[in-house]
């Protein structure tokens, strides 16, 4: 069995499920509540379940996590583009403490969903229609009921007023309506197709208090905490430098299923970082709990300290079952001509050194990610199959030949030296495509300027990263600059398009079609502050991304993926590279964990572990004699 065919079948594996029903009428369908909902696959959990599987249900709550942050913040408003938003304030995912949403998703499955806010959910057979009941009992922190209302007032504003990836995400959808005091009926607009995806988008987004912002401006960052619902509230703060988040006691949503046995730090104290190695020794000096280590050589050389060999201080290796995609890779800025180019896309990656600067920069902690779907069956391997290349033949000549000739091998080399062959065809390329060296400088034939690429990094270890790059780019008479900026200050220049070179990761999720517009649609590029930072603007990728989330079926999705793959990767778009075997966990010994941990979930600390009181006296004796 092939990787991929195995990593499909843990696709299949979820058993069946049993349904909580209620029924209205919408249209010709009958609505039929159910306690959760999935795409592709069943459900993993019956109408009846207590709690995750993946969760100590029984979890004593108390103690404080303290954890860290890169950059800055200036604004507790999550849904805008301005600002940079505090953690815990985020719009969605594990970072979303202070609000709550309709479904949580399961990380011990692939895309079961199940209620939280919401006692129930119901999506009609085209996706066009989709209604969420909300849970009794609901309520604000200020005690106010959390009811339909709110959820209308966020998606209504969401729509009209929130970041441009939010309203990206949503443009599919159409009328949001109250059809009784704890219902709400999502449309699709008339126009849009069905889509599987926008059924989570909805369910994933916090739901916002109506009565909190009928006096304040949404549309504007605040400095003011907002009223919240979820399992915290914020408590002291410094801005741009810690903010701490305080659990609700009475939170009115301990004992949903989905919420039982986490949540489980009275406090959690998140502290703003701008220079990864000051915030380094601060973990090593105890002034942070957990974190994960980004840096490879780090991981490899900084970890020898005392505390580690007496196992106060833990550093492993955690391997997700979930699509890692491409971490780090170089990006080009397509909106600089030069860059418009295919085959000086190619010339460039071929420049590229993937085992080399593993071998000496990354202690040869990398693997080769070879497709943006890296470490999931959505990757595409070999020869294009019969059901790809129906998505793939009306776009030939319109596409590379390769993606239909030849499968993507990557930019393999000895690891050793600099690969000739490489930078020869490198340079017949540039010729090809207009370019030549001429006394040592690569200029443009007809206006005799010369290729100069300016990088922009977030981080120095970034820098650090593509300094090979950029050597060999300068062999061949590329002029580079390069410089790391502040966190807020590289999120405005990449936002904005004012760089030509620069690194961001692709990690997909289990169920990528909005996401994949938002990061590789025409839409997304032409709109401010959309996601589409390098500016693909492609017909066939947009189509492709169309059949990822027109799809119903397993094989019809995987076919989609796949085709999409291969048409990113022999455009060049990004230079793949890094393709991490796990990430590194590294943090002070004095938490209670699961027995079963998700395999899905990274920050399992935030999420699942609790402060053990004997755990944390050991390393306080240790640390005393070690003193």
């Amino acid at each position: 069995m092939r990787a991929s065919d195995a990593a499909t079948a843990g696709w299949r594996r979820w058993p069946g499920v049993v349904w909580c029903l209620a029924a209205l009428v919408v249209g010709a369908e009958e609505i039929e509540y159910r306690h959760g909902t999935s795409y592709l696959e069943p459900l993993k959990y019956p109408a009846d379940f207590q709690h995750l599987d993946y969760v100590n249900p029984n979890a004593p709550k108390g103690g404080t996590l303290r954890a860290t942050q890169m950059g800055t913040f200036d604004s507790f408003n999550g849904i805008l583009d301005k600002g940079r938003v505090a953690r815990g304030f985020e719009r969605l995912g594990e970072g979303a403490l202070i609000y709550d949403r309709l479904l949580e998703p399961a990380i011990d499955e692939p895309t079961g969903h199940y209620g939280r806010l919401a006692s129930g959910v119901w999506v009609s057979d085209d996706y066009r229609t989709f209604a969420f009941r909300i849970r009794e009992g609901a309520r604000w922190h200020d005690g106010e009921p959390l009811t339909a209302a709110d959820v209308v007032f966020t998606f209504r504003t969401l729509k009209d007023k929130a970041a441009v990836g939010v309203r990206t995400a949503l443009m599919e959808l159409g009328s949001i309506e109250r059809i009784s005091d704890d219902e709400v009926l999502f449309t699709t607009r008339p126009e849009a197709s069905g889509n599987p995806d926008l059924v989570f988008a909805v369910a994933s987004y916090s739901i916002l208090p109506e009565h909190y912002w009928a006096d304040r401006d949404i549309t504007k960052t605040t400095v003011e905490p907002p009223l919240g619902s979820g399992p915290y509230r914020i408590g002291e703060f410094e801005f741009g430098r810690n903010i701490t988040l305080e659990r609700v006691g009475d939170y009115w949503g301990a004992d949903v299923p989905v919420n039982r046995g986490r949540y489980n730090f009275d406090h959690v104290k998140y502290d703003y970082f701008r220079d990864e190695s000051v915030m380094l020794e601060s973990h090593k000096g105890d002034v942070i709990d957990v974190r994960t280590e980004t840096v490879s050589k780090n991981w490899m050389t900084a970890y020898g300290f005392p505390a580690v060999r007496e196992g106060y201080f833990k550093r492993e290796l955690i391997h997700l079952s979930r699509p890692w995609g491409l971490w780090a890779p170089v990006m080009w800025n397509l909106d600089s001509p030069k860059f418009q180019d295919v085959r000086v896309r190619e010339a460039l990656w071929l420049l590229s050194e993937f085992r080399q600067t593993n071998r000496m920069l990354m202690y040869g902690f990398y693997n080769y990610a070879k497709s943006y779907f890296y470490n999931s069956p959505m990757a595409s391997e070999g020869l294009p199959s019969a059901k790809e290349l129906a998505l793939l033949e009306p776009w030939r000549g319109q596409i590379p030949e390769r993606v239909f000739t030849e499968a993507w091998l990557g930019n393999e080399t000895s690891g050793y030296g600099f690969n000739r062959e490489n930078v020869a065809r490198a340079l017949e390329l540039f010729r090809e495509a207009g370019y030549e060296m001429r006394d040592g400088v690569m200029v443009n034939v007809e206006t005799e300027q010369p290729f100069t690429v300016d990088f922009v990094f977030g981080s120095p270890f970034g820098l650090r990263q593509e300094t090979p790059l950029m050597n060999a780019m300068n062999r061949v008479g590329i002029a580079t600059t390069a410089r790391v900026l502040e966190t807020s200050n590289w999120l405005y220049r990449m936002r904005s398009g004012t760089f030509e070179g620069g690194q961001i990761s692709f990690v997909p999720n289990n169920i990528p079609g909005i996401m994949l517009r938002n990061r590789l649609g025409s839409e997304s590029a032409d709109s401010p502050g959309g996601q589409n930072w390098n500016r693909i603007r492609n017909p066939a990728v947009d189509a492709m991304i169309d059949h990822v989330m027109a799809a119903r079926n397993l094989d019809d999705f995987l076919a989609a993926t796949r085709a999409l793959d291969r048409i990113l990767l022999w455009n060049f778009y990004y230079i793949p590279g890094l393709g991490a075997p796990g990430y590194r966990l590294v943090y002070w010994d004095r938490f209670g964990q699961p027995e079963n941990p998700p395999p899905l979930l990274r920050a399992a600390w935030l999420d699942t572990w609790w402060w053990d009181e004997a755990k944390a006296e050991r390393v306080r004796k240790g640390l005393a004699a070690l003193e």
